[in-house]
Order: structure tokens, then sequence, then C-alpha cells
């Protein structure tokens, strides 16, 4: 499930991403006929997952990262889908290493914060509980 429509600008440290998905009936995260706000947490980490896998170099795979947490999250608005228009998906890298990465996130419309957050990601669980045992 594919959410974003573009990705509009990237650095090594943040994304910015265009979605138009949320009005679309056949979103799959709709429910009894509407998309709350808080399913743009996944938008916001459709961002992040793109932003790793342009920070890959080619000859190393690109590592699948598990979404562990999500803090200090702001719903502005109750629903998505009522928003004509594309959404701006942003997420900025605050800290990280190999295994672990924080980012923030925001979803707007319009130039309005519909929701912002932070989020924590661990890539290659696997890889993270060898080095602890």
């Amino acid at each position: 499930m594919c959410l974003l429509a573009a990705v509009l600008d990237w650095s090594e440290a943040a994304i910015s991403c265009r979605a138009i998905s949320h009005t679309d009936f056949a979103n799959p995260l709709r429910a009894a006929g509407r998309l709350g706000a808080a399913n743009g947490i996944e938008y916001a980490a459709q961002a992040m997952a793109v932003h790793g896998s342009l920070l890959s170099h080619a000859s190393t795979p690109t590592r699948q990262g598990y979404l562990t947490s999500v803090r200090n999250v702001q719903l502005h608005v109750s629903r998505l889908d009522d928003l004509p228009g594309e959404l701006i998906i942003k997420a900025e890298r605050l800290a990280g290493d190999s295994d672990h990465i924080l980012y923030q996130f925001s979803l707007s419309h319009a130039g309005r914060c519909l929701l912002e957050g932070r989020a924590s990601v661990i890539l290659d669980a696997a890889a993270v509980n060898r080095k602890q045992t």
C-alpha cells in the first residue's frame, strides 16, 4: 500500500513528500467511510521509509525498518479525507545510528499543520537482538 504520490525534496537530514490518496474512497485505511487523522502517522512512516531508501548506498541493500514508538503526537484535526488537494508530509531525522533513528514528523494541508509528533524506527530488529545477546 503506497500512500505517497511524490517526493518533493530530500537531504540526509529530512524528506518532504506529497500525497493525494487521503481523498480516495478506496484508501485501505478508511474506516466507517472516513479517514481519521491518526492515519497520518502511516503517511509519515512511509515518508521515513522512503527517506531510508534514498539514503542507502547502491552497494548496500535497504534495511527493513520497524516503527517502534510514536510520541508527543498532536492531532489538530479529526479527519483527513475531507481536505481537498494535497497533503504535505515532512520527516526530519533528529538523531540515530546504524540501528535506531528518531524522526520528527508533520502533515500539513494548505499551510495548516494537521498533525505532528516524533517516531522511533529500528532497523533490522534481528541484528539488534543478536547484539544484545
